[in-house]
């Protein structure tokens, strides 16, 4: 796919540096604002309820504004009803419930922004006559069922996560894998790992010098990946330096710093249980005119030994699958999705890829989908209590960047042919080839 537009899931009323999609729910969360200035520019957490329209298409209604004041969320995560905010140099934690107006209609009364999440509801275009009934329903139709979605938010902690004297800011926060831990990562080059959900700090450790640019923990929480502006990719046992990783060690036509690396992430491996891999991203280190191109390099993520490395770029894919080339543009954002098939990489000029993670190869590309830099790419899950979210498509990743907007991008499923319909096929090309050598030659059979 080369130069077009892609349609806007939803536009925020403020530039948007986060996105996640909860496992459990299904609710999209994204985040962003326009910090402390007085722009008039409003700081706030969105949850939008995603629905499957069609076999390829999607639409999105805001659920729920909540309010975050002064603080712009610049990253997220996500994990057992608990958003990790990261505002400023500290690490916001909220619990967030998904229910029924019913449900909560108590914990609403308890949350500061219930009138603003029904004001947002309004304002999405849905539920109008919802929000009304919900009003009417604290008087003398309280026994009446209103199913409106409802989202309460409640403040639970704040972590100082970054002590950068100067201009303290949270860069990254990670769940671990089994919601044991909680990681942050900021512009002072020190790691801190919290026990979660007590909040006790575990580790408090530099890794990098200067700001950490990304971080991810294996499985099992055996192994920590960090990723500094520092040039360097290291990975952690505890807090106790396991190695660090070349990713240039065979191109040797490529100097040293030339290239730093900018996100790292570990990824399943499809069909097989115990695989695993880890995928980091290098950009030139160096803006140019003309800047090389950036690499993808696949990780065995047991070992720590390089696989492939492959440019990010029409250099990477076969013709048959390209219409455009993203030529050299400089990757701003990395996502795996949850069955390791899929990596989905976006651009600090607005572009959207999507590549199989096997071979490295591009599979979808819209250039400048976005009209400035891509934050943030969730994946949906591949399927939700039971129901297919991801419809007719082989995937589909969301993102949103700095020009507010929210967008959806799908690969539909390859049409495939019922076996039984290919071998007859083949049968009946033996039986044609038989009966063409017989009319040439009589008497061969």
């Amino acid at each position: 796919m080369g130069k077009q537009r892609v349609p806007d899931l939803y536009r925020a009323p403020f530039p948007l540096y986060s996105i996640k999609v909860d496992p459990k729910t299904g609710l999209v969360i994204t985040a962003g604002g326009g910090g402390a200035s007085k722009t008039g520019i409003k700081n706030a957490v969105h949850f939008l309820d995603l629905q499957l329209v069609g076999e390829h298409q999607y639409s999105a209604s805001l659920l729920h504004s909540h309010d975050t004041d002064t603080r712009a969320t610049m990253n997220l995560a996500v994990g057992n009803g608990v958003i990790a905010a990261g505002q400023d140099g500290t690490c916001c934690l909220m619990r967030f419930k998904h229910c029924t107006q019913k449900e909560g209609g108590k914990a609403a009364a308890k949350d500061g922004n219930s009138m603003q999440q029904g004001n947002a509801r309004r304002r999405a275009g849905k539920g109008d006559k919802g929000g009304q009934d919900g009003a009417a329903a604290s008087g003398d139709m309280s026994d009446m069922k209103d199913e409106t979605a409802h989202i309460s938010v409640t403040g639970l902690a704040e972590v100082q996560s970054d002590l950068n004297p100067q201009d303290p800011l949270q860069k990254v926060v990670r769940f671990s894998p089994d919601l044991s831990l909680l990681l942050t990562g900021g512009t002072d080059g020190y790691i801190r790992v919290w026990e979660f959900p007590s909040l006790k700090k575990k580790f408090d450790f530099k890794v990098h010098e200067g700001e950490i640019e990304d971080l991810d923990m294996s499985p099992g929480n055996k192994h920590l990946v960090t990723v500094g502006r520092d040039f360097a990719c290291s990975v952690w046992s505890g807090n106790q330096l396991a190695m660090g990783l070349k990713w240039n060690e065979t191109m040797p036509q490529i100097a040293e710093k030339t290239y730093r690396y900018m996100a790292c992430r570990f990824g399943k491996v499809e069909d097989q249980k115990d695989a695993l891999r880890l995928y980091t991203v290098q950009i030139p280190h160096k803006r140019d005119r003309k800047p090389p191109p950036c690499y993808l390099t696949k990780w065995d993520g047991k070992s720590f030994l390089p696989m492939l490395t492959a440019p990010c770029g029409a250099e990477s894919s076969p013709a048959w699958l390209l219409t455009a080339p993203c030529g050299a543009e400089v990757i701003s954002s990395l996502a795996v999705s949850d069955s390791g098939t899929f990596l989905g990489l976006g651009t600090v000029t607005g572009s959207v890829a999507i590549y199989i993670a096997f071979s490295l190869q591009k599979l979808y590309y819209v250039q400048e989908s976005h009209g400035i830099v891509v934050t943030d790419l969730a994946f949906l899950p591949d399927s939700l209590k039971g129901r297919n979210i991801k419809g007719n498509n082989e995937t589909a990743m969301l993102s949103v960047a700095v020009d507010s907007r929210c967008q959806v991008h799908t690969v539909p499923n390859r049409r495939s042919f019922p076996i039984w319909l290919v071998l007859f096929f083949c049968g009946l090309m033996v039986v044609g080839i038989v009966l063409l050598l017989q009319y040439l030659f009589p008497g061969f059979i």
